[in-house]
């Protein structure tokens, strides 16, 4: 509100500083203003529409079917087979002359001709496997555990990015704005010195730094509007649509603990990274043990029912039914499965220092955002009185010149310094909202929920337990 006042008085006074000062003032109090996004809505799209987080929930429901293929391992599997073929046999008396087919002619030659064939079905139904399915079974659950997590920190990146991503248009666009009205006071500083000139009050280097002034507040208005472009096009890409009118951002102050340890503590219990590590660890503990089953002893059971049939009548010949127990004790082979074994136990121990190395990362990340909020704060309180004091400064820098107690350029770099702190400030008041979801994200808590969005939140639960028993079935379940 200081701030607000002081362009307000320095509005007030009739100097060349008007139009810059003005404008400034105009930019602050508009945004007050209705717009038509805001941050929810525009998180909320990002939410529902984002090609990488819809992909990764596909992912999710892909490893969902891997419960149901690993309990196969106990259903019993039934195949149909049938045969149909030729067959010619012809057969010559020993002595005989030439052969005549069918025996005509009195030759002892005969040739007979079949068409044998038979269909049946077959019923494999394992009885005993060492808990070899179990130990599958189990880590095929562990790993939908941890992709269930992994998908939470898909969610939590894609709505950090988004966030990130309309705070720098909303910073960019005033920027913009900022160098526009410098731009536009430069040209009055222009215009005001070529009359002086004119009149003979100025000299040609008055005129010559004005010029040099504007034609640098032109590049930096050019540059101001291509990083404008370039944070509109992330946008976009992120959130799925054009940027229009943006709301200002109150941030996520108040929905974090205030406390970096505090923040330490939830993230290392809530955190879907180090969560989704714990569950891959359980993956690799069950897949040692399906390892090990592979040593032990098995019972499988089957079942036949066959009829074949050998003539070209196709007269039914022989029926086969039979029922086969069979147990398989693995004695040595070739050392594939001691290898595997072996495998799997060091991807466990792999998987255990990946949580480690997960833990830390998340610890660095807390500290890192914290750190990064309380200096965007400072930053920010720091800026708004480099602004107070060049506004000042660039008021009484216009009133002293005209006077001769000021000359151009001590105008010109007085000016130069209001804009570099309206810069400064809006990179900083940027800077301490993104640290902010960044502290949310840091914990684990930056999602759908505690955002308050407007959007029906995707449970990945619902689908594993739609497929988690399937026996039968090609469609997907509907409503993913």
């Amino acid at each position: 509100m200081g701030t607000m006042s002081v362009l307000r008085s320095m509005g007030a006074k009739r100097s060349r500083v008007l139009p810059f000062s003005v404008g400034i003032a105009i930019i602050f109090a508009n945004t007050g203003l209705s717009f038509a996004e805001t941050i929810n809505s525009a998180l909320a799209a990002a939410y529902n529409n984002n090609p990488t987080l819809n992909a990764q929930r596909a992912a999710t429901r892909a490893v969902d079917e891997s419960v149901p293929i690993a309990k196969s391992g106990l259903r019993p599997t039934i195949t149909a087979n049938a045969n149909i073929g030729l067959s010619r046999t012809t057969t010559n008396a020993a002595g005989a002359g030439a052969a005549i087919v069918g025996g005509v002619g009195g030759s002892s030659g005969t040739e007979t001709n079949l068409a044998p064939g038979g269909f049946g079905v077959v019923i494999n139904q394992t009885l005993w496997d060492s808990y070899l399915t179990k130990n599958n079974v189990n880590a095929a659950q562990a790993a939908v555990s941890a992709s269930q997590q992994a998908l939470v920190n898909a969610e939590q990146n894609i709505l950090f990015n988004a966030a990130s991503a309309y705070l720098d248009v909303l910073r960019d666009r005033s920027i913009l704005a900022f160098q526009r009205k410098s731009l536009a006071f430069l040209d009055e500083q222009v215009r005001s010195e070529q009359t002086r000139f004119d009149v003979g009050e100025a000299t040609r280097t008055d005129v010559a730094q004005a010029r040099a002034s504007r034609a640098a507040a032109q590049a930096s208005a050019s540059l101001a509007e291509a990083n404008l472009r370039s944070s509109e096009a992330v946008y976009v890409q992120i959130i799925g649509r054009k940027p229009a009118k943006l709301s200002p951002v109150k941030g996520v102050k108040g929905k974090f603990p205030t406390s970096i340890v505090a923040g330490k503590d939830i993230a290392r219990r809530e955190h879907p990274a180090i969560r989704s590590t714990e569950f891959l660890v359980d993956q690799a503990i069950f897949n040692v043990k399906s390892a090990e089953s592979g040593l032990l002893p098995r019972v499988d059971l089957q079942a036949s029912a066959t009829r074949n049939f050998e003539q070209s009548t196709f007269a039914s010949v022989s029926e086969n039914q039979s029922v086969t127990a069979t147990l398989t004790v693995p004695i040595y082979q070739g050392g594939a499965q001691r290898g595997q074994i072996r495998q799997n136990k060091e991807s466990l121990g792999q998987a255990r220092i990946q949580v480690d190395e997960s833990v830390a990362s998340v610890t660095a990340a807390v500290v890192s955002s914290y750190s990064q909020y309380q200096g965007a704060k400072a930053a920010v309180s720091a800026n708004q009185q480099q602004l107070k004091a060049a506004q000042l400064a660039l008021e009484g820098a216009v009133e002293e010149r005209k006077v001769g107690q000021r000359t151009t350029l001590d105008v010109l770099d007085t000016q130069t310094q209001v804009i570099n702190a309206q810069i400064a400030l809006a990179n900083s008041s940027r800077d301490v909202k993104v640290a902010g979801y960044a502290i949310m994200s840091a914990i684990g808590r930056l999602n759908a929920s505690r955002l308050g969005l407007k959007v029906n939140v995707y449970k990945p639960e619902v689908h594993q337990k739609a497929v988690e028993d399937k026996w039968f079935g090609l469609r997907v379940p509907s409503g993913n």
